[in-house]
């Protein structure tokens, strides 16, 4: 397994990116000022992008793996790399989801805990509903756990 840091052309991603936030613009928003890691194991499994929200919080703003190898335990490793690469320098790594029965289970296994919720932000914030398992995703609910 490898990790590396994509400093350049991170919309080569965009396909798998788009898996995990399937709003360009939203992505657009978080893109450039994060920094984006590629996990590699044999080809590329994962990506995700990170960003510095101040006061020792980092946070997952997408973490996408290639349909292929999903379920398989790439994201869980991605996140493991992450707590470790960044102990030190932050105390709080976050995560926003939707309240959907694949991932709020999928980041409670890996640790995290319910923060606060952010009510309508998936209605107020894309331009189409989100559906995710057969429910449309209204409030943002953020997980946090201490690295």
């Amino acid at each position: 397994m490898q990790v590396k840091t994509v400093k350049e052309n991170k919309k080569q991603y965009l396909d798998l990116l788009l898996l995990a936030d399937e709003q360009e613009s939203m992505i657009d928003r978080y893109l450039e000022r994060g920094t984006m890691f590629a996990l590699f194991d044999d080809g590329l499994r994962t990506v995700c992008v990170v960003t510095d929200e101040g006061g020792g919080v980092l946070e997952v703003k997408n973490l996408a793996t290639v349909p292929q190898f999903q379920g398989q335990g790439w994201g869980r490793q991605m996140l493991a790399w992450l707590a470790d690469f960044y102990h030190g320098r932050y105390q709080i790594m976050q995560v926003g989801t939707g309240d959907s029965p694949l991932t709020l289970p999928f980041y409670l296994g890996c640790g995290f805990w319910q923060s606060h919720i952010v009510k309508d932000f998936f209605l107020e914030n894309y331009d189409h509903p989100i559906y995710e398992a057969g429910k449309q995703l209204r409030d943002m609910i953020y997980l946090q756990k201490e690295i």
